[in-house]
């Protein structure tokens, strides 16, 4: 009752725009984002909640760890954590296009840092120790589909995204600045915002050149 009664305020209190098809097919990857969104906070925590109670996981293992960051923390992640980091790698004569892109996601309106809890994983691999070198790969997938119901579920809504991976050079700064468990592994960030400037065109590949129909 708990999950039905979320799941229709979630849906009331969105702001949908979009058929499901519509979306799969809009859904991009935006680096010029802003900090507007048509969703609150409130919603975006609805959001993220009705992900982790309705995407699927192997062996219902329910592994996966949402953190969302708006405001100033947002831009702490990628204004200080990670700027500074890739700062002190990154040869200086070669650092504009990388200060460019970071402080373009932090422009945005906020972040969904993707984890996966390992001690979920590793008591899944004492328990069923025949698949226990496949649980690792049955716990990205199931990020992965994190993922993309967040990122669908974004662009549903008006706001652009994008599917960032900079771990680990900043997990151990992550888990510092906002007391992240340490058995929480960082998979991806997801910067988002509203869409400045729409991206160009995407090349497809046809269809009938990467799948085969049999029966």
């Amino acid at each position: 009752m708990k999950v039905a009664i979320l799941s229709d305020m979630f849906y009331r209190r969105m702001i949908l725009t979009k058929s499901l098809k519509d979306a799969f097919a809009a859904r991009r990857s935006h680096y010029a984002i802003d900090d507007k969104s048509p969703l609150s906070v409130a919603q975006l925590t609805e959001m993220v909640d009705y992900a982790l109670l309705n995407v699927p996981s192997a062996f219902n293992s329910q592994s996966t760890r949402l953190v969302l960051l708006t405001g100033a923390q947002h831009k702490k992640l990628w204004s200080s954590i990670t700027m500074d980091v890739l700062r002190a790698i990154v040869p200086a004569e070669h650092f504009a296009p990388t200060e460019a892109k970071i402080n373009g996601f932090a422009a945005g309106f906020g972040t969904v840092l993707f984890f996966e809890d390992q001690r979920v994983v590793e008591g899944l691999q004492q328990q069923f120790p025949l698949y226990a070198d496949n649980f690792p790969l049955f716990s990205r997938d199931t990020s992965a589909m994190h993922q993309y119901a967040i990122w669908m579920m974004l662009e549903e809504a008006g706001l652009g995204a994008s599917l960032q991976h900079y771990s680990p050079i900043i997990d151990q700064r992550v888990q510092d600045a906002w007391d992240i468990d340490p058995n929480w592994k960082m998979t991806a960030q997801m910067p988002f915002g509203g869409i400045a400037t729409r991206p160009d065109p995407k090349e497809k590949m046809p269809a009938d050149m990467r799948r085969k129909i049999i029966g």
